[in-house]
C-alpha cells in the first residue's frame, strides 16, 4: 500500500516537472516565435520595397514637360533645384581625399529656389533612403551601381566636386530623373562657427535621452545653444535606437528655423552679415555656384520673412529595421505630387 502511494507520488512529481518544462519551453519559445516572425515580415518588406525601388521609373520627371493623372505639368524656369548636403567630415575640405573616405552625407536637403518670387522651399531627404548609387574601389575606379543607403554616395568620390556629383546622381535617380541645377556641401566644422556668430540659436530639447550627449540637454529644457553644443543637438542620435535619424532630421529642422531667424536679426543691424558667414566658412564648402548665386539663395530665404513648417516638405515612404541597419524606402508614387508642386507647373 505504502509502496503504490509513493509511486503515486513519483507520478505526480513526474508529471508536475514535464508540467513545469514545458511552461518554460513556452515562456522561451514563444519570444523567439515573435521575434522570428518580426524579422521574417521586415525581411519580407525590405525585399519587396528593394524590388520596387528596382523597378519603380527613375525616369518621370527627366523631362520637361509630364502628364500625370491627365493633366499637363511643366518645369518651372524660375524654380532652381540645390542640393545642399552636411557631411560628417572635420577640417578644411580644400583637399581631395582616397575614394569612400570622403566622409558621409548626414544632412541631405533639396531646396527649390523660386527665383522670381524669392522664396524657398525646402525637401528633407533621409540620410538612409536606398537608392541606386555609384560604387567604387579606393582608386575611384567604377565598380557599378547598387541599391545602397543614399549617404554613401558622397563617399565614393573624391571627397570633394565629384562626391558632391555622385549624390546629385543619386538624388535625381530617386526624384525620378529631376534635373537638380546646383549643390553646395559643407562640413561639421561649419555648425559651431555659424552658430556662434550669430549669437546662438535658441532650441527647446523635445526629446528624452539627450542629456547622454550634453547633461544641458534636458527635455523640456530651452536653451541657447553656445560652442559645440551647436554640432552636438544638430548631429547627435542614439544609433542604439530604430530610426534615430528620422528623428535627427526633424531637429535638425527646428534648428534650421531658429538661425534663419538669428541671421534675419542680425542682419537688420549688419547688411554684410550673410555675406561674412559665407566667407568664414569658405574653406569648408564646396560648391558649383558662383558666389552671387549662393548669396542671393541666402538673401531669398531672409526676405521670405519666418522660415515656417510649411516650408518644409519631407519624402514619403517607410522605414524598416534590418539586423544591421535601419533602411528608408522612398513611396515614388507618393513622392510625385510633391515634386510636381515644387518644380512644376499645371498647363493644361
Amino acid at each position: 500500500m505504502n509502496q503504490g502511494r509513493r509511486n503515486k507520488k513519483k507520478l505526480k512529481t513526474f508529471y508536475l516537472g514535464i508540467m513545469i518544462l514545458m511552461a518554460v519551453c513556452i515562456v522561451i519559445a514563444v519570444p523567439a516565435t515573435i521575434r522570428l516572425r518580426q524579422k521574417r515580415k521586415a525581411t519580407e518588406a525590405a525585399i519587396a520595397a528593394r524590388k520596387y525601388v528596382e523597378t519603380t521609373d527613375s525616369t518621370r520627371f527627366r523631362s520637361d514637360t509630364i502628364e500625370y493623372e491627365g493633366k499637363i505639368y511643366r518645369r518651372s524656369s524660375s524654380v532652381k533645384a540645390i542640393l545642399c548636403m552636411g557631411v560628417d567630415r572635420e577640417g578644411p575640405m580644400v583637399e581631395k581625399t582616397v575614394h569612400t573616405f570622403g566622409g558621409q552625407s548626414d544632412g541631405i536637403y533639396l531646396i527649390a529656389q523660386d527665383t522670381a518670387r524669392n522664396t524657398l522651399r525646402i525637401l528633407m531627404i533621409p540620410r538612409d533612403t536606398m537608392t541606386e548609387i555609384t560604387l567604387t574601389d579606393l582608386n575611384g575606379n567604377i565598380l557599378g551601381k547598387d541599391i545602397q543607403h543614399l549617404t554613401l554616395a558622397y563617399a565614393y568620390g573624391d571627397g570633394r566636386e565629384l562626391s558632391c556629383e555622385r549624390t546629385v546622381e543619386a538624388v535625381s535617380g530617386l526624384l525620378g530623373g529631376l534635373a537638380i541645377d546646383h549643390y553646395i556641401a559643407a562640413d561639421v566644422d561649419v555648425i559651431n562657427a555659424l552658430n556662434d556668430s550669430v549669437g546662438g540659436v535658441t532650441v527647446t530639447i523635445n526629446a528624452d535621452g539627450m542629456e547622454k550627449k550634453d547633461p544641458a540637454f534636458i527635455k523640456g529644457v530651452t536653451l541657447t545653444l553656445k560652442g559645440e553644443q551647436a554640432e552636438a543637438y544638430v548631429r547627435y542620435r542614439d544609433i542604439s535606437e530604430h530610426y534615430s535619424a528620422l528623428d535627427r532630421m526633424e531637429r535638425q529642422k527646428g534648428y534650421i528655423m531658429g538661425f534663419f531667424e538669428k541671421v534675419r536679426e542680425r542682419s537688420r543691424q549688419d547688411a554684410n552679415t550673410v555675406e561674412n558667414l559665407f566667407e568664414m566658412i569658405q574653406d569648408h564648402m564646396v560648391t558649383d555656384m558662383q558666389k552671387d548665386e549662393y548669396l542671393k539663395v541666402a538673401m531669398d530665404a531672409l526676405e521670405m520673412g519666418e522660415i515656417g513648417e510649411d516650408a518644409f516638405y519631407a519624402v514619403p515612404g517607410e522605414a524598416i529595421v534590418t539586423d544591421v541597419y535601419d533602411e528608408f524606402y522612398a513611396d515614388r508614387e507618393a513622392l510625385a505630387p510633391v515634386i510636381l508642386e515644387l518644380f512644376y507647373r499645371e498647363v493644361g
